[in-house]
């Protein structure tokens, strides 16, 4: 039988400083404890003067920090849930925010229950993850080179007439371009070549993706989305890492409201308003289902693939 939560203790951490506030069960005003460093040590030994690991619930707010804190906090034998920032309530018209502010709003918000939290990848489902990012972050290198080089011709009046831009055609086309300072020579080699390595850059993390999908746990699920129309290797790994195995979507509607694919809504009286998507949740998987979903009857696709990861798992999981 577990035991009571006595306190409930929110975080606000930062790369080098956490501030640490305290709700104690009951109606009791919340307090703050203070700021230590953000050391595992400082801040367990802080813990310890609050109560015993069984009866404190710890929370802190996503965000650059990671999970490395909730899973230092769990291995202590600590309560850490990894609450969602959007959906702290704060009030309007309140216009002052500090770190010891923002910790007792959680440790609050936690005592009333008020607080969503955000599933804790795997350790190994989150280095997919890191790869799949870093592709995507190459991908937005590359984007801008190649803008910077197009720019440059431009400018001087080079412009291409052939249908599609980096092919082969394009490249011959760029290798007997000239200018006639040296300077701009120059310029426009580096640009050929910044471009040329940004390219080599997305090759390699793409195999390097297309390796470790070998051996990851969730390649079944992966080769299951590949099936969806427009949905190519990259972005499957990309989605299933972004999210997980989909099992806590119990259908498509769910996974469209968490990843803010719905519509806004400002309704009143027989008025009914609805807006732009709401756009919440991981915006990784949002883009690439926004690109390749929409066009090919992707919600009825997809109720297939979650009933059957659904049915897949074993009764009381």
């Amino acid at each position: 039988m577990s035991k009571p939560i006595t306190s409930f203790v929110g975080l606000d951490a930062h790369a080098d400083s956490i501030a640490i506030g305290v709700a104690p069960s009951g109606r009791q005003e919340p307090h703050f404890v203070g700021t230590v460093s953000a050391q595992s040590g400082s801040l367990s030994k802080a813990l310890s003067r609050l109560g015993k690991p069984e009866a404190l619930q710890i929370v802190y707010e996503a965000g650059p920090c990671g999970y490395t804190l909730a899973r230092q906090l769990q291995a202590y034998g600590y309560a850490c849930q990894v609450i969602a920032p959007s959906k702290v309530a704060r009030r309007p018209g309140d216009r002052l925010k500090t770190d010891r502010r923002d910790a007792l709003l959680l440790a609050r918000a936690a005592r009333a229950g008020e607080l969503v939290s955000v599933t804790i990848p795997d350790e190994r489902d989150e280095a997919i993850r890191d790869l799949c990012r870093a592709r995507e972050d190459a991908v937005r290198v590359r984007l801008k080179a190649r803008q910077q080089l197009m720019a440059m011709l431009l400018r001087h009046g080079r412009r291409y007439s052939g249908r599609s831009s980096w092919t082969e055609a394009h490249e011959r086309y760029l290798a007997a371009v000239n200018f006639t300072k040296p300077a701009q020579d120059i310029a426009f080699a580096e640009n050929r070549s910044a471009v040329r390595e940004a390219h080599e850059r997305v090759e390699r993390l793409t195999e390097s993706m297309r390796a470790q999908l070998e051996h990851w746990r969730l390649r079944p699920l992966v080769e299951e989305f590949m099936t969806l129309r427009g949905i190519d290797m990259v972005a499957a790994m990309t989605v299933v890492a972004e999210i997980g195995d989909f099992t806590r979507f119990a259908r498509p509607r769910e996974l469209m409201g968490f990843l803010g694919l719905v519509p806004s809504e400002y309704s009143s009286g027989p008025k009914r308003t609805q807006g732009q998507i709401t756009k919440p949740g991981n915006s990784h998987a949002r883009r690439i289902l926004v690109e390749a979903a929409w066009n090919y009857r992707f919600p009825a696709r997809m109720n297939a693939i979650l009933q059957r990861r659904q049915d897949s798992q074993p009764k009381g999981a």
